[in-house]
């Protein structure tokens, strides 16, 4: 029995493939540039609400302009933190360029989805407390017919909005960690990193 080494292939270095820390630190500049943009937005008249709070109210000023404006947070928040992602990543030296692109957009996505749920978490943790305070009491009104199905129609376009608004943040967090990710690759081949 032979056992054949195959010596033009070098060893592979034993490097990880994902980047924790990268990942964490998109996922904060994804969280507070999206913190960042809600403000910003809110000063310039546009109202915010959590959405597992939302009230009949806040739903019945939801405008098609509103959910543009929390789709471009969400997007922007996504570019910002998969940049970041992509750019800080660990270099890999015996990965190919299929799954160097493949390693940064999962490193932009993983950002993303980190700093999604850590967001509804902490949100849900400080406002949930707060709820019954931050409800207005009100007597129970019948809603007519007419009414009920406006108030359906509007929260589905609210949900529709935050769908889009989530599935175009993660497709651009793992496009920008791809253009963070090249950035990084151009500047180690410069020498200058």
């Amino acid at each position: 029995m032979t056992i054949q080494q195959d010596f033009a292939t070098p060893p592979r270095l034993l490097e990880p493939e994902l980047s924790w820390s990268a990942i964490i630190a998109g996922a904060t500049v994804a969280l507070a540039s999206s913190l960042f943009l809600t403000l910003l937005a809110s000063a310039f008249g546009m109202r915010f609400a959590f959405g597992g709070l939302a009230s009949r109210d806040s739903l019945a000023e939801f405008s098609p302009m509103f959910g543009a404006g929390a789709v471009g947070v969400q997007v922007l928040s996504g570019a910002f933190g998969g940049y970041i992602a992509g750019r800080l990543r660990h270099q890999w030296f015996s990965a190919h360029s299929d799954e160097a692109h493949f390693r940064d957009t999962a490193h932009g996505l993983l950002a993303w989805a980190l700093s999604t749920v850590v967001g509804v978490v902490l949100a849900a943790s400080v406002l949930i407390p707060y709820a019954e305070q931050l409800a207005v009491p009100t007597a129970p009104v019948a809603l007519t017919a007419d009414a009920a199905l406006r108030a359906s129609n509007i929260a589905m376009q609210a949900a529709f909005f935050a769908a889009v608004g989530m599935l175009l943040g993660a497709f651009v967090a793992a496009v920008a960690a791809r253009v963070g990710g090249l950035r990084n690759e151009e500047m180690h081949a410069k020498g200058r990193a």
